[in-house]
């Protein structure tokens, strides 16, 4: 089984998506969490609003600290946050640096969460 970390600062929308993209497209072959260097303590309404049109329940995942989370990984997927992030453990690390959909209006956000799920299909490919 694969190992897979996704990291944005507040862990609250773009890591969460590209968790249960994971969790949909990988199912029981990829074991995926994501985490945040400041982790907001919640998932933004908004994520859990436009996961929920594909089917998916966000409001099972917690917002959480890379404190948290120990081991190696062969890969880590950081969202954009540059410097925020500090090092983990991976064979494989890409930045993939998506805007933060937070502010978006509805189609924004749902480009980001397109792009996230095309971006994880890719990964799963190449892992």
């Amino acid at each position: 089984m694969k190992r897979v970390l996704f990291v944005c600062i507040e862990n609250s929308n773009r890591s969460q998506m590209a968790e249960a993209f994971a969790h949909i497209h990988g199912g029981d072959h990829i074991e995926a969490l994501s985490a945040g260097s400041k982790p907001s303590g919640q998932i933004n309404p908004k994520a859990i609003r436009f996961m929920s049109e594909l089917g998916y329940d966000l409001t099972t995942h917690d917002s959480k600290s890379l404190e948290e989370i120990d081991g190696e990984f062969d890969a880590v997927i950081t969202m954009g946050c540059g410097d925020n992030c500090p090092w983990v453990p991976a064979k494989r690390r890409e930045d993939w640096g998506l805007p933060d959909p937070k502010h978006m209006d509805d189609d924004g956000y749902r480009a980001v969460r397109d792009e996230i799920s095309a971006r994880v299909k890719a990964l799963l490919v190449a892992l």
